[in-house]
C-alpha cells in the first residue's frame, strides 16, 4: 500500500510511485503517437480521407466512463473488504489473547500446564495470520510460520494443504485438551471456540475474494472498449481541433487507460503490488500484540513504508 502525502505543484504531474503510469506508459505512448501521424495526415490512409464525427465518440464515451466506474467501484469493494477482513483477524486475534489469558486456569499448584497451553495458543495464531497471508499470495510460509512452532509441530504441519487450517484445528485441540484437563469450563471453552470460529470465517472470506476474481468476459469487454475508443479518437477530432489533436487524445487515453489499468491493480488485494493491501504490516501487528501479551521482551518494530510502499 502506498503511503505517502498528496503531492502538489509540479510534483503532481512527475510523482510515479503509486501511480498507474508504470502499468500504462506503453499504451498511451502508442496512443498519443498514433495521434500525431493522424494529425499529420489530416486523418488520411492510403490517400483516403478517414471521416468520422464526434457523435460516435459523444455516444460511447459516457457509457464508457460509467461501465470503467462502475468496474472500479467493483473492485475497490473487493479491496476494501479485503481491509475490513484483515481488521476483524487483528480484533479477533486479540480477543483470542485477552481470553486465553482471563479464561484459561494455571491450575491448581502448578502453573506449566495452563501456562504452556496459552502461549501455545497465542503463537499458534500469530503462526495463523502468516500461513493465511502466504495462502492467499501462494508464498513460501517455512520463513514467518516456523519460527512460532515447535520443531515437531512444524514438521507434522508443513506438508499440509492448507496450512492455517491445519493450525486453526490444532488450537481447537488444544481447547479439548484444556477443557479435560479442568483448566477451561464448558462457558469459557464456547467463548475461545467462537473466537476461533470467527478467525476461520474471516480466513474463508478472504480465500472467497482471492478465487473468485471478476468475471473475465467483463474485464476483456471494457478493455477492448477503451483501446479501441481511444485509437479511433483521433480520427474523430483532427477535423475540429487539429494540432491540438494530440494533447486532447493523450488526456482521454490517460484517462481511460489509467480507469482500466487500477482496476486490475485492486481488484486483487491480496498481492504484492504496491497498491496491494500491507498484509505484511497487519501480521506483524497481530505478531507484536500477541507476543506482547504473553511478556516477551524482544519484540519485533512495526513495518514502516520503504520508499511509500508499505508492505
Amino acid at each position: 500500500m502506498i503511503v505517502r502525502d498528496r503531492p502538489t505543484g509540479l510534483r503532481l504531474f512527475i510523482t510515479m510511485r503509486g501511480s498507474v503510469m508504470p502499468s500504462i506508459w506503453k499504451s498511451l505512448l502508442f496512443t498519443v503517437v498514433l495521434a500525431v501521424v493522424v494529425t499529420a495526415t489530416h486523418g488520411e490512409l492510403w490517400h483516403q480521407k478517414i471521416r468520422v464525427t464526434t457523435i460516435p465518440f459523444t455516444l460511447m464515451g459516457l457509457p464508457l466512463a460509467i461501465f470503467l466506474g462502475f468496474r472500479n467501484n467493483s473492485a475497490y469493494d473487493r479491496y476494501w473488504e479485503g481491509r475490513k477482513l484483515w481488521g476483524e483477524l487483528v480484533t479477533r486475534s486479540r480477543n483470542l489473547a485477552r481470553q486465553c489469558l482471563s479464561l484459561v486456569d494455571d491450575g491448581a499448584g502448578d502453573p506449566a500446564p495452563g501456562g504452556v497451553l496459552r502461549s501455545r495458543m497465542l503463537r499458534r495464531a500469530v503462526a495463523f495470520a502468516h500461513a493465511l497471508r502466504h495462502g492467499l499470495r501462494r508464498s513460501d510460509p517455512a520463513p514467518d510460520v516456523a519460527p512460532h512452532l515447535d520443531p515437531g509441530e512444524w514438521q507434522s504441519l508443513c506438508g499440509r494443504v492448507n496450512l492455517h487450517q491445519a493450525l486453526m484445528l490444532e488450537m481447537g485441540a488444544d481447547i479439548a485438551r484444556c477443557r479435560r484437563a479442568g483448566l477451561l469450563d464448558s462457558v469459557s471453552a464456547a467463548t475461545l471456540d467462537t473466537t476461533l470460529s470467527g478467525m476461520v470465517a474471516t480466513a474463508a472470506a478472504c480465500e472467497r475474494i482471492k478465487n473468485t476474481p471478476v468475471p473475465f468476459s467483463y474485464t476483456l469487454l471494457l478493455h477492448r472498449t477503451a483501446y479501441l475508443y481511444c485509437f479511433l479518437l483521433p480520427f474523430g477530432l483532427v477535423d475540429a481541433i487539429g494540432y491540438m489533436t494530440p494533447l486532447v487524445v493523450g488526456i482521454v487515453a490517460y484517462t481511460f487507460y489509467g480507469l482500466d489499468a487500477l482496476g486490475d491493480e485492486i481488484e486483487e488485494p491480496f498481492g504484492l503490488s504496491p497498491n496491494d493491501l500491507p498484509l505484511d504490516a497487519l501480521c506483524r501487528v497481530i505478531e507484536i500484540d500477541l507476543r506482547d501479551a504473553l511478556g516477551d521482551p524482544d519484540l519485533p518494530p512495526p513495518l514502516s513504508p520503504v520508499n511509500y510502499w508499505l508492505r
